[in-house]
């Protein structure tokens, strides 16, 4: 089984950002494999333990300093990367058709997984787009993932404890959520044979990609400012406890 899991290069959200010209940030910070994604890269060698003669390919679209995120995948578990670079930002529409082209120009992918989202962007648009340019069934938040043949069951988890379980066809493609797993921190030995793996490199422009009927555009970057007035809640315990469920159910709106 080819299992190709799609990672992205993000700023460490620990780093002060700095915007610049409004559309461009400080590069002088911390990139890193997107958290959500270092869940997709450890389900994916859980997957490959299960079956085995499996082959897990990192894949990631970003400039030439994204191979570091690729290095982390491998040290976490992938057999080898492909990176695509490009100087230039991409919606996710554009981000699915060059992955699509890229994984579609390596193999066969009969897996793919993502994160659910990006630390970013937090678009959590990619891997749908993903899917339906390959025509593959998609899931996203998945807490649990069971493959046994072509068919493949996840758990997806929605909100305030709710769950679904769907059952997919295979090929497909998973969106990874936190409670899908443990990720799988690499040590020291595993660092070191990433380093020894092969990261097939390619540019953008050598993928033949369909230009995009529609497209988002990046106005501009603002800094999210949040202002919060603390509230002293008073009384007993059943007076306090009354106002906290009335706030969580009015305002909040979690129950």
């Amino acid at each position: 089984m080819q299992i190709y899991v799609c990672v992205k290069h993000v700023p460490d959200s620990a780093a002060n950002i700095v915007i610049l010209d409004n559309i461009r940030i400080d590069e002088n910070l911390s990139f890193l494999l997107n958290p959500y994604d270092e869940h997709a890269v450890t389900e994916a060698v859980r997957v490959k333990e299960r079956l085995l003669g499996s082959e897990i390919i990192a894949v990631c679209l970003g400039k030439a300093d994204a191979e570091k995120t690729i290095r982390s995948a491998m040290a976490m578990g992938a057999d080898r990367g492909i990176l695509i670079v490009s100087d230039k930002h991409h919606d996710s529409m554009e981000t699915a058709k060059v992955l699509k082209a890229a994984i579609e120009q390596d193999g066969t992918p009969q897996l793919i997984l993502t994160g659910k989202e990006s630390i970013d962007a937090e678009g959590m648009q990619t891997m749908f787009r993903i899917g339906a340019l390959f025509d593959f069934p998609v899931a996203t938040n998945v807490v649990k993932l069971d493959i046994a043949g072509d068919r493949a069951v996840v758990d997806c988890d929605l909100s305030c404890g709710i769950c679904n379980t769907y059952e997919m066809t295979c090929p497909c493609v998973i969106g990874a959520g936190r409670g899908l797993n443990t990720p799988r921190y690499p040590t020291f030995p595993d660092v070191v044979k990433s380093k020894k793996k092969p990261v097939k490199i390619i540019a953008v422009s050598d993928l033949v990609i369909k230009a995009s009927t529609s497209a988002m555009t990046l106005v501009a970057y603002e800094p999210l400012l949040q202002k919060r007035v603390p509230k002293k809640i008073t009384g007993d315990c059943a007076k306090i406890a009354e106002k906290i469920v009335k706030i969580l159910r009015e305002e909040a709106k979690v129950i």
